[in-house]
């Protein structure tokens, strides 16, 4: 097997069980593994490490699959992987952690559930995949076979076209993988709600799975509010507030398709349309708009896109959410109600809060932090790997 030799002292990461190894700490490669392939990790003294999937063409250049010197990275392994996955959401579910009734869920949630770059979500009787590193590539069709095998399903729907896997030396890849092609738009429930969700266009693999729970927060916050729903997409929050009792919800955002999906799925629930309008256009300046209109709400949702993917792009993303949430602020009625959060990889939650800190402080308003939120739980955070830990939320008052 292939062998990747770290440099000396760089196996520290390892020896606390993290799966990512950069290539600034390679030493040497003996053999010519293809990309994906798997190789064995040692230290530069020769001890094992750990057997990871290889990327030549990542500057993460390889990626754990197990600390196990007895495991072999083969079909069982997966099988074993995969099981352990689902059963950690049944038990879940039985617990009462995860939100019911609802038919959609993420099964496998990538290094978390120790299977880097595999992501893997369930809607009503459809998988959606997506294989976002060489190693899952390289393994993808045995791994479509096993869950087949352990959830009982019959079709799977690929949505391979994250941009990340420019950095493995991948193309996009979005299509049926398993059974006939689904309708490209599917219906499910999700706390007693139902959304249509298109699975071959919408974002990352067709909704936003990880807010289940912070969705079912702000029903709770929503009765006799005036609703600004930033960043809406297809209306999760904006259907939450709706059906949480809101006087009116706007819901702005700068996709046209993503608002009518917005509206389909207000109607699908039976809301009054009366009591919601949408806005298409940038939200920045729209938020600058409303505020030199002397607009009011009192309660705020701003749930943008990925600002900063990496540590890299922190400082510049800062500056973008600090300008909305100031904004915000101005925007909020006294008592009112600001819903923000951030799935930015490259902003912490330490650095999320001082961002909101000095958005209130600049906005010349009083604010307190009354609930922290984070993603649902069947998007676990491994001990090991803190940066599972992507989505930062806040419900922020207004004194």
């Amino acid at each position: 097997m292939p062998t990747l030799t770290l440099k000396p002292g760089r196996e520290k990461s390892l020896l606390r069980r993290h799966p990512w190894i950069f290539s600034g700490a390679i030493a040497r490669l003996d053999g010519n593994p293809a990309s994906g392939e798997t190789v064995v990790l040692l230290a530069a003294d020769g001890q094992f490490l750990a057997l990871a999937a290889y990327s030549p063409s990542s500057q993460i250049r390889a990626r754990v699959w197990t600390f196990d010197p007895s495991e072999q990275v083969d079909a069982d392994f997966f099988r074993r992987r995969i099981q352990r996955a689902i059963q950690t959401r049944v038990a879940l579910a039985r617990a009462g952690t995860s939100p019911t009734p609802s038919d959609a869920c993420r099964l496998i949630h990538a290094e978390s559930d120790g299977l880097p770059g595999l992501i893997v979500d369930r809607y009503a009787d459809v998988l959606v995949l997506q294989s976002l590193t060489a190693g899952t590539e390289y393994w993808k069709e045995a791994i479509a076979d096993l869950l087949l095998e352990a959830t009982g399903l019959t079709t799977i729907y690929e949505r391979s076209d994250a941009d990340v896997r420019e950095l493995e030396g991948l193309p996009p890849k979005v299509g049926p993988l398993r059974g006939f092609p689904p309708h490209s738009q599917i219906t499910i429930l999700e706390n007693d709600l139902k959304f249509n969700v298109n699975l071959e266009t919408g974002h990352k693999t067709g909704f936003y799975l990880d807010q289940r729970l912070n969705r079912q927060r702000l029903r709770g916050l929503a009765e006799d509010r005036d609703v600004l729903d930033c960043f809406c997409y297809t209306g999760g929050f904006t259907v939450n507030a709706l059906a949480g009792g809101a006087k009116s919800v706007l819901s702005v955002d700068a996709s046209a398709d993503a608002l009518a999906l917005c509206r389909e799925n207000v109607a699908l629930n039976a809301l009054p349309a009366d009591r919601h309008s949408t806005l298409e256009g940038d939200v920045f300046q729209l938020l600058r708009k409303f505020r030199d209109e002397a607009r009011s709400f009192n309660l705020i949702i701003l749930d943008p896109p990925k600002f900063a993917p990496t540590a890299a792009q922190a400082e510049k993303a800062a500056r973008g959410y600090k300008d909305i949430n100031l904004l915000a602020f101005k925007l909020l009625r006294p008592g009112g109600i600001l819903v923000t959060f951030s799935c930015s990889g490259g902003i912490d939650a330490d650095l999320f809060q001082k961002i909101i800190a000095s958005a209130a402080l600049d906005a010349g308003v009083e604010a307190q932090i009354v609930e922290h939120l984070s993603q649902a739980p069947d998007h676990p955070v491994a001990l090991n790997f803190p940066e599972g830990a992507y989505l930062k939320g806040l419900i922020c008052r207004k004194v």
